[in-house]
């Protein structure tokens, strides 16, 4: 449900409304849908609040909120202007007998407020719009212009009210228009409002230490920060006291600069999270911050929010967890190939003390961190998933792709973070979690039957841990732990937000939030300030936090979801446009799904190119040749034709 339907159900203050839901909140109050229950302002009994489903026949339905209740049948002529997807109120029709039904009153969030489309003549020569996202034919005006007179491939955004033209975003032969393609689609913004540009500027340009007495002073401690090469803002940095085995994990103080309700925080609770292409970042805070006074550059001052974790040396169990604000000082800023050089050699080529003395506490940490991450896989588990890195030139088009996977530098960071983030969930019963719930076994029992077609069995388990660890030891023994496990995250449930903990079956941990990277996490700064009001004993705030705990979840749960899929779609459109220039060549493939919607993974010299597939008689994971037959650059797809199967190669013999 959208954050509003959530206060609807669980009830709120007037004050707790934002900005984007008070018509919405003032309709309800002038139709008197709304009751005070327990100091709470609450839907009356009669009405429901849901996303509304429609199906082929046209009729609709909201689901039911709890069990007691029934999902409530939409007529075509109850629905008002809503369509599928839209969230609704809905008013029960008590007169009607059968099946419990309903009146849409109001629509409080539009599924899909723009479309995405282009202009084409298709194969009759007739003038089309079709939208991207659906492929199918639409509608645009354009006051003064007619649509016919752009060049075809003109992408257009389009009010879906009114199918007016709200702006011209390109054409598809310019590779530049799939930047703006992606975000639009999935709406992600580049530019900051006026308001929010004039606060960021406000906010000083360096850290006074002697203005922050009351904040613990760290700047003595040899602190620092491994990030990637091209990091540009830095969240999180550690240092290691190897005499009392205590990490400390100093993170940004975001919360400090981006006060309740200012233009900055409104706009980074819209944004959710930092958008990352591979050649340009959509942060979702104004850089003055996340860039200068909220990363944690080096050789110089800035506040931050630590995690204090004393360790048992034996057991590596933490023994005290804390939490404080802190005044702290990097004293280098590290890049993952350094340190993954440094461990190489034992830190033999390092000359300067500073640096000296870093690794003085780093080399016995990423010693510790090993041990840390073979206890947590005994609950845990360990995926192999590939990351392909796209390398975009200026022109915005594809030069070349390259797999990165994780090293012991990244290890080491991860397992410090997973330490801090622990720490700040257990503080909690309700407030703010990552949540991952266990996978269904039947789930996981379906993918193993498609795996039966490989030769790959398992029978001996009886939970869903037990037998994904048997499937990746079979995968492994049949050498394709890579291919499997990309299965196996398909068949899992997505990780989310959510106020009441229910673990995290990833990671195999009891309790787990999101704490170390406030400057590309709104989730991150929630959490940063439900741990400030426990510290200071404010219950005013924490009370209206919790009060809008729910809604913030859900919140940032459908933000991570679209900020991701705006990544995987310009990475998808790179990839396409690549395949276009690649027309009639063959090519060597892998198939990773079979049946109706077949794909085959491209072995080429660009990484990462997964192409839908024309052929029977192909099984999972054969290895055979596809000849590339269409690329389609507007709905990002590749089509494939099935070629002829490879002979075994004499080392599979």
């Amino acid at each position: 449900m959208s954050p509003f339907a959530i206060q609807l159900t669980n009830g709120f203050l007037a004050t707790d409304v934002e900005q984007e839901d008070k018509n919405a909140f003032q309709l309800l109050e002038q139709m008197e849908a709304l009751e005070t229950v327990n100091g709470l302002l609450k839907l009356k009994s009669i009405y429901r609040v849901g996303r509304l489903y429609v199906n082929k026949e046209g009729r609709g339905f909201v689901e039911a909120a709890t069990k007691e209740q029934k999902d409530l049948l939409v007529e075509p002529d109850d629905m008002k202007e809503a369509y599928h997807g839209d969230v609704v109120v809905v008013k029960r029709i008590i007169a009607r007998r059968g099946r419990a039904s309903g009146k849409v009153i109001l629509i409080i969030k539009k599924a899909h407020l723009v479309q995405i489309a282009y202009t084409r003549t298709n194969e009759s020569g007739i003038f089309e719009m079709i939208d991207i996202k659906t492929a199918l034919p639409t509608e645009a005006t354009m006051p003064g212009m007619d649509l016919k007179a752009f060049k075809m491939g003109t992408v257009l955004k389009i009010d879906t009210k009114t199918s007016k033209v709200l702006e011209v975003l390109g054409n598809l032969e310019d590779p530049k228009v799939d930047e703006k393609i992606s975000l639009a689609l999935y709406n992600r913004a580049d530019a900051f409002e006026i308001d929010c540009v004039e606060q960021a500027k406000t906010v000083e340009s360096e850290v006074t230490a002697s203005e922050h007495m009351d904040r613990v002073d760290l700047r003595a401690l040899d602190f620092c920060t491994i990030d990637p090469v091209t990091a540009r803002d830095f969240d999180d940095a550690i240092y290691f006291d190897i005499k009392t085995y205590t990490l400390y994990v100093a993170i940004a103080d975001v919360s400090h600069y981006v006060n309740y309700f200012s233009p900055i925080d409104q706009e980074a609770k819209r944004r959710g999270f930092t958008t990352y292409f591979p050649h340009k970042s959509f942060p979702m805070l104004p850089r003055e911050l996340s860039e200068n006074i909220c990363s944690l550059k080096p050789q110089v001052d800035r506040l931050a929010f630590v995690a204090k974790v004393e360790l048992d040396r034996n057991t590596l169990l933490p023994l005290n967890e804390e939490f404080f604000e802190a005044v702290i000082h990097s004293k280098r800023r590290f890049n993952y190939d350094e340190v993954d050089r440094i461990i190489e050699t034992q830190g033999s080529e390092v000359t300067q003390d500073h640096e000296k003395r870093i690794l003085h506490y780093l080399l016995p940490l990423q010693k510790l961190t090993e041990r840390l991450r073979h206890r947590r896989l005994q609950n845990g588990f360990d995926f192999r998933s590939e990351e392909i890195k796209l390398t975009i030139d200026a022109n915005h088009e594809l030069v070349k792709t390259q797999i990165e996977t994780g090293t012991p530098s990244h290890s080491l960071i991860e397992e410090c973070m997973l330490l801090a983030n622990q720490a700040a969930a257990k503080r909690f019963e309700y407030g703010i979690f990552r949540v991952h719930l266990p996978p269904q076994l039947s789930k996981l029992e379906e993918l193993l039957e498609e795996l039966s077609q490989i030769g790959l069995f398992v029978s001996d388990y009886d939970e869903s841990p037990e037998l994904i660890r048997a499937i990746q030891k079979e995968a492994a023994n049949m050498g394709l732990s890579s291919e499997v496990d990309a299965m196996i995250i398909k068949s899992l449930k997505q990780a989310t937000y959510a106020a009441n903990n229910e673990g995290h079956f990833g990671l195999g941990f009891s309790h787990y939030s999101h704490f170390t990277s406030p400057i590309r996490r709104y989730s991150d700064l929630i959490l940063h300030r439900l741990i400030k009001t426990q510290l200071s004993g404010d219950e005013e705030e924490s009370e209206y936090l919790l009060r809008n705990i729910e809604p913030l979840c859900a919140r940032v749960s459908e933000l991570e979801r679209e900020s991701t899929k705006a990544e995987w779609d310009f990475r998808d459109r790179k990839l396409t446009r690549w395949a276009a220039t690649q027309i009639g060549k063959t090519f060597n493939a892998e198939v990773i799904e079979t049946g109706e919607n077949a794909k085959a993974l491209l072995e080429s010299d660009i990484e990462g190119v997964t192409v839908n597939l024309r052929g029977e008689h192909i099984m999972l994971f054969d290895k055979i040749v596809v000849r590339i037959n269409e690329a389609n650059i507007a709905l990002a797809q590749i089509q494939a034709e099935f070629v002829a199967k490879r002979e075994k190669e004499i080392t599979e013999l």
